[in-house]
């Protein structure tokens, strides 16, 4: 055992322990060379785990479903980033929180702290259902039909560790928002859910297939009311189909909304309904009391103080602070400029809160913080506390408020410096465009490259990292697009690229499309409606100077942040996780799923069970066809390259691709599952057996090394 594990794992649920004893060993072996790296690395990230720029550290990501976090909680963070990291804690636009500069062998004593603070960082990254998102103001808005927090942690739970989602193609991210307006951004998801009611019966909106990136696509109605107790079966039989039709090896198109896009969206929605009588739950209740715990909140009677700064509290108040639908107490919301917070300063903040609101924080999509049940007479007490903080800043989710990635400050995949730009964008917007600190009329997100991590599709303006080339010379750029984002009446936008400008004139952009909007929108006219009247040809023209490179100055050569010409270092990312291809690891990898299966039909879960025996008999078909050069894009590809290569090899099993599907159509029982298994079990061995021959070998254990 690494001694970088406390010896106090036995006080941990058995989940927990099991966890980081094996993420303990797994290090340990890694570093003794007795485990591949990319099958490390695929197996990190779902621990999250995530390699960063710098060489010899990592991030770590924890996973909070729907932001909720307590004061406690937030100290623990900061005590972990104290102790473990650089001192600082990173809010996303996930509603999570990162560490940076983690040393590997840090990790496990890291996901103890966590998950003795009640939270943990299982599937906060890799080819998993990721954070679960909602609107930071769900339980408390006002145009809320009902609390969505009991479904979001509901699904969370469900999922977790689910053997149906722990190996796919890629990432499934799930969001629900309050309200018809959309806060929660549904429409770029692969699962949204907007609350409904239906003759007294609660339900949900159901869109599917949406997401950002170099492609952005507006996800589909899959329902326009779909009872809540079917969100889960519904997620369920789409992840199943997502993880067998999904692509596999091409990364870029590896997302369900290509998979919609290449099958269509009517056969998609076919193939889930196809999936739904082998899952185990045909219904599964939510307990809409399954929300967070408030704590103690304060009174209203704080007594009658001074605001420090009246002409910041005032626009504080008009753009932080939002009547609840429980009258009488305020939703408070904290900007967090980049979404950093230094552990001391969060410390301190933890008993502002304490002292000011319930313990029930939510972090925000923005980067920030809401925090809920604040009585009125507290607000100039909170304010000022705030602000002796640095953290008393109006403009929440308006133009100042610029959300963006931490981009090339520590991210592999980062092309520019997208902090430094949004410094000096908020900077420019308070000093040349003051009023717009308390308007929300335009909302600016950057990302450090094109894969949306800051949103920027979802942006009136956004910007993601570019490079232009200038002669032998490689200038930092900034892709602009325009037009994205949620209308106040929840619809979703997905923005247009425009042009792409070296980054040192993106101020100048802004400025640009800031005064012609002003001077050209019509009375009233919402910006995206505008963009989308004016056309992106109109915008090129309005920009087209700017990104004319035939002169350009020695310090656009710059990125920001930076006082030397800009080099450009894009490592590998590790977003997706990593294909394997070493035939024996492959069939190993099959011997485990079928003890797994063993273990969740001991431990009466049929369907896991079920799921697990399936996924063993893919992947040691996957091994073969991989042994003769065949390419293995799909599972559903993977059945049928089966029969017609192996077909005459394995005549017991007749039409394969029916004879693993047999999944799809059975209910779980354990009577089938039994049997399914054993057919599992007998399939793996001739495999394993089969590949022996191939190479005339001998396997070792349960381990061969091709």
């Amino acid at each position: 055992m690494n001694a970088t594990v406390a010896p106090s794992l036995n006080h941990l649920d058995a989940a927990n322990r099991a966890d980081i004893e094996e993420l303990t060993d797994r290090i340990y072996a890694y570093q003794r060379g007795k485990e591949d790296e990319d099958r490390f690395k695929h197996y990190r990230l779902t621990r999250g785990v995530y390699g960063q720029r710098q060489l010899g550290v990592h991030m770590f990501r924890t996973k909070i479903p729907f932001g909720h976090i307590t004061p406690d909680q937030l100290i623990a963070l900061a005590n972990i980033s104290e102790k473990y990291t650089n001192g600082r804690l990173h809010i996303t636009t996930r509603q999570n929180v990162q560490l940076h500069y983690v040393k590997l062998n840090d990790s496990p004593a890291i996901w103890q702290e966590l998950v003795e603070a009640g939270m943990t960082a299982r599937e906060a990254c890799g080819n998993t259902v990721r954070n679960l998102t909602a609107s930071p103001l769900a339980g408390v808005d006002p145009e809320e039909l009902f609390d969505v927090s009991p479904y979001v942690y509901a699904t969370f739970d469900y999922f977790l560790r689910n053997p149906i989602c722990q190996e796919m193609g890629r990432k499934i991210k799930p969001a629900f928002s309050s309200s018809d307006r959309d806060s929660a951004f549904t429409y770029f998801h692969d699962f949204g859910f907007i609350p409904r009611i239906k003759d007294g019966q609660r339900g949900f909106k159901v869109v599917v297939g949406g997401g950002l990136g170099a492609v952005s696509m507006v996800a589909h109605t899959a329902y326009e009311f779909l009872p809540a107790d079917q969100i889960i079966p519904f997620q369920e039989a789409a992840i199943r189909v997502f993880d067998r039709y999904g692509e596999r090896e091409k990364r870029m198109k590896a997302r369900m909304k290509f998979l919609i896009k290449d099958l269509g969206f009517e056969r998609f929605m076919e193939l889930i309904h196809e999936e739904w009588p082998a899952i185990a739950h045909q219904s599964y209740e939510i307990d809409p009391a399954l929300v967070p715990r408030l704590g103690e909140v304060p009174a209203d009677n704080f007594p009658a103080t001074e605001p420090v700064n009246a002409a910041v509290y005032a626009e504080w108040l008009k753009t932080n602070v939002l009547e609840q639908k429980q009258g009488g107490y305020r939703a408070v919301a904290i900007r967090i400029p980049l979404g950093n917070l230094e552990a001391e300063q969060a410390r301190l903040l933890a008993e502002v809160i304490r002292a000011h609101a319930s313990d029930d924080i939510r972090l925000s999509v923005q980067q920030g913080m809401v925090l809920r049940y604040v009585p009125p007479t507290a607000l100039p007490h909170l304010f000022n506390a705030l602000y002796a903080l640095d953290l008393g800043l109006p403009g929440y989710d308006t133009t100042a408020d610029i959300t963006a990635c931490p981009g090339t400050d520590t991210c592999a995949l980062g092309v520019t410096n997208s902090t430094g730009l949004a410094q000096v964008l908020e900077a420019m917007v308070r000093d040349e465009f003051p009023e717009m600190v308390t308007e929300n009329d335009i909302r600016i997100k950057i990302s450090g490259c094109m894969n949306a991590c800051g949103q920027h599709m979802a942006a009136n303006i956004g910007f993601h990292g570019s490079s232009i080339r200038v002669g032998d010379k490689i200038a930092p750029a900034m892709q602009v697009v325009v037009g994205g984002g949620i209308a106040p009446d929840g619809r979703g936008f997905i923005a247009q690229k425009v042009i792409k400008v070296p980054t040192r004139r993106a101020p100048e952009a802004v400025r640009i499309l800031f005064r012609d909007y002003r001077l050209n929108a019509h009375e009233g006219e919402y910006y995206n409606d505008y963009a989308e009247r004016q056309g992106k040809r109109y915008f090129y023209g309005l920009l087209k100077e700017l990104g004319d490179t035939s002169e350009i100055a020695d310090e656009e050569f710059y990125d920001w942040g930076q006082d030397e010409d800009y080099k450009q270092e894009i490592g590998v990312g590790e977003c997706a996780g990593v294909s394997l291809d070493v035939i024996g690891a492959i069939l190993n990898d099959s011997s485990n799923k079928l003890i797994a299966a063993a273990r969740s039909l001991e431990g009466d879960a049929p369907a896991d069970a079920g799921y697990h025996a399936y996924s063993a008999m893919v992947t040691a078909a996957k091994a073969l066809l991989l042994a003769e050069d065949v390419k293995c894009n799909t599972h559903i590809g993977i059945l049928a390259d089966f029969q017609d290569h192996f077909g005459d090899r394995f005549p017991e099993v007749g039409d394969f691709k029916g004879f693993v599907l047999r999944i799809k159509s059975t209910a779980p029982t354990t009577e089938f599952v039994s049997t399914y298994l054993a057919d599992a079990r007998a399939f793996v061995s001739k495999a394993i057996a089969t590949r022996e021959r191939q190479l005339d070998k001998r396997v070792v254990s349960e381990y061969y090394k091709a």
